[in-house]
């Protein structure tokens, strides 16, 4: 369940009974299924070869996941709904967070 004010949700490449989702692309897959809902989508050529600034690919602790933006429901809710029920039909888990910005990881 996603609750009305979480502005990001991660659903991890892992399923409530803990096994690992296959493919190991799934993530790159779903991120590109959903690349058209972008705001400057139409713009220039190759504008179609970019993911969607508001469902992002990533490894967080050695877990794949996708990060979907809130933003993605206020732009499309079809495509909220499809990233939410891909998650649901799979039995993965979805929590909520807050994806931080590069500049806010701390040095190594």
């Amino acid at each position: 369940m996603v609750t009305p004010n979480a502005q990001q949700v991660f659903i991890l490449g892992v399923t409530h009974s803990g096994r690992t989702f296959r493919p190991g692309d799934w993530a790159e897959r779903l991120a590109g299924v959903l690349s058209p809902f972008h705001p400057r989508a139409a713009q220039g050529p190759g504008g179609h070869l970019r993911y969607s600034p508001w469902v992002i690919p990533t490894v967080v602790n050695g877990v794949k996941c996708v990060v979907v933006d809130r933003a993605l429901r206020e732009y499309d809710e079809r495509a909220w709904d499809f990233a939410l029920g891909f998650a649901r039909d799979n039995d993965l888990v979805i929590t909520e967070a807050c994806l931080l910005p590069d500049e806010a990881a701390p040095p190594r």
